[in-house]
């Protein structure tokens, strides 16, 4: 007779067995390129994340398709078996099993990286294995800009399937406004596209919806017209005053500002024993002139740094990746607030920065924790591009001035310190989530409709919960639709609908 434990190691033999399948099969009927642990492509995909503790995640193999006819073999091998999977496109997303995955095939997205424009139209042809700074290299010169994200690391895929926010959203809407086209692979293999025009409704899902629906193999995206721009960071150092200043100017830049070429946003970060207690902005214009005092309520605090200038929009995106932390285990959430009138700005501004410091203050001990918070401009302009462009799940009426709020802690020893912080992250936007409440009960808020925004939201945030509730029940209805047996919804990480 069998004892337990012997029962226990069987199963789990027979599990790793099981969940190797797709890799085999994979490997032994097809030429995708299948990379296995202590492979140097292996150990390379697995380590470029964001987020130490995404790196810390086992795949089974790592499955680089070049094509859709791959993506589709993939998707096809792993019907025949319910192992968890990830695909990953720059793997920017912090969230642990978003991008990455434990015991299952990893599909990186890098070799599909074609970028194909038409210069006279400037539409392009994107693949997801692209990320921002190589598409604005790539489109350096042409006289073309891609609506992206504003950090040159990030991936497309993940950016554009959030909705993603862009320097040009006043000018142009959401990154996904701007896709023309999506060719993608569904949960039974099938290679096809979405549009305005063929499969429109999940073609309208896709933007803001997350990987629930299909995996995106490319991107037609219409491009702009740009030369130079102005654009870098100002440096500020913290004071009461300074803070003050800097949390009105971002108020009344979002609330007055009437260029849409303009943008912002006001980030304060921290770290131990006041060696970093500083502001910094990232500004922004969509052309070489700037309109006199278009930012002088921001340059009037003073900073002791200024890195704006002229420059290429590639230049910016190259030179924005400093950004990102090395090393460091990172989580993001998010709050999407009404903009507090003049009247109220800085009682309301002022208690969600005050917020934020005092939970700052509780982990100033925790190693390697550098703590931040972006104030980031959501005007009406924004809504207006993005419905000038069609709908998406995002939906917002522009019928109040917004800001997006985004909070980060980063820190080493993620081991140690994982869940304290995703504790202590709850706790930071739960807070700025409760004063926006007290405030609208107190009628210093409007109640107005704040969806999060994905691309910054916390794994334990409810985003499906906070769209509008037709717009949730429409992409449920579309999931069952495209993917009746739960394929993206049961296997992938990400929030479901």
């Amino acid at each position: 007779m069998f004892s337990t434990r012997a029962i226990v190691a069987s199963a789990i033999i027979l599990a790793g067995l099981a969940w190797a399948d797709s890799c085999d099969d994979i490997e032994d009927t097809s030429s995708i390129e299948v990379a296995r642990p202590l492979s140097a492509s292996y150990i390379t995909e697995r380590n470029d994340y964001w987020s130490t503790s995404c790196r810390a995640m086992k795949p089974t193999c790592v499955l680089f398709p070049k094509s859709a006819a791959e993506v589709s073999t993939i998707v096809q091998v792993l019907t025949s078996n319910s192992e968890p999977f990830a695909v990953k496109s720059g793997g920017h997303n912090p969230n642990n099993g978003w991008s990455s995955v434990e015991g299952g095939p990893l599909i990186s997205m890098e070799k599909l990286d074609q970028v194909t424009l038409d210069e006279e139209t400037g539409i392009a042809r994107v693949g997801p294995g692209q990320r921002l700074d190589s598409i604005a290299a790539e489109l350096d010169g042409t006289g073309w800009t891609f609506v992206g994200g504003r950090i040159g690391n990030t991936g497309v895929g993940g950016l554009i399937l959030g909705g993603g926010l862009s320097y040009m959203s006043a000018q142009y809407g959401w990154s996904a406004s701007s896709v023309i086209e999506y060719e993608v692979v569904l949960a039974n293999g099938t290679i096809t596209t979405a549009s305005a025009t063929q499969n429109p409704d999940l073609y309208r899902v896709l933007k803001g919806g997350g990987n629930n629906f299909a995996i995106v193999v490319s991107y037609l995206l219409q491009t702009y017209r740009q030369g130079n721009i102005f654009g870098g960071n100002l440096v500020f150092k913290h004071t009461d005053n300074n803070a003050r200043e800097l949390l009105k100017a971002v108020r009344d830049f979002t609330e007055y500002n009437t260029d849409d070429k303009a943008a912002v946003i006001v980030t304060a970060e921290r770290a131990p024993v006041d060696l970093i207690d500083s502001w910094i902005l990232f500004l922004f214009y969509d052309g070489p002139d700037v309109p006199e005092g278009i930012f002088k309520n921001f340059t009037d605090v003073g900073p002791i740094l200024d890195t704006t200038k002229v420059q290429s929009y590639a230049k910016l995106m190259a030179g924005s990746n400093w950004a990102v932390l090395p090393a460091s285990a990172v989580q993001i959430g998010t709050e999407t607030v009404p903009l507090p009138s003049a009247a109220d700005g800085e009682e309301i501004m002022g208690a969600f920065h005050e917020h934020w410091r005092s939970m700052s203050d509780t982990v100033q001990l925790v190693p390697g924790i550098v703590s931040s918070i972006a104030f980031q401009p959501f005007p009406k302009a924004i809504a207006e591009a993005a419905l000038e462009r069609g709908e998406d799940l995002i939906n917002v009426d522009p019928d109040a001035d917004r800001l997006i709020i985004e909070m980060n802690y980063a820190f080493s020893l993620q081991e140690l310190n994982y869940q304290k912080m995703d504790q202590k992250m709850q706790e930071t936007y739960g807070g700025i989530r409760n004063r926006v409440l007290a405030y609208q009960e107190q009628r210093k808020l409007p109640d107005v409709y704040c969806p999060l925004f994905m691309n910054y939201a916390f794994h334990r945030q409810d985003y499906w919960g906070r769209l509008k509730p037709e717009d949730a029940e429409f992409a449920r209805d579309v999931a069952e639709r495209y993917d009746p047996t739960g394929f993206f919804r049961d296997r992938t990480g990400g929030w479901k609908p």
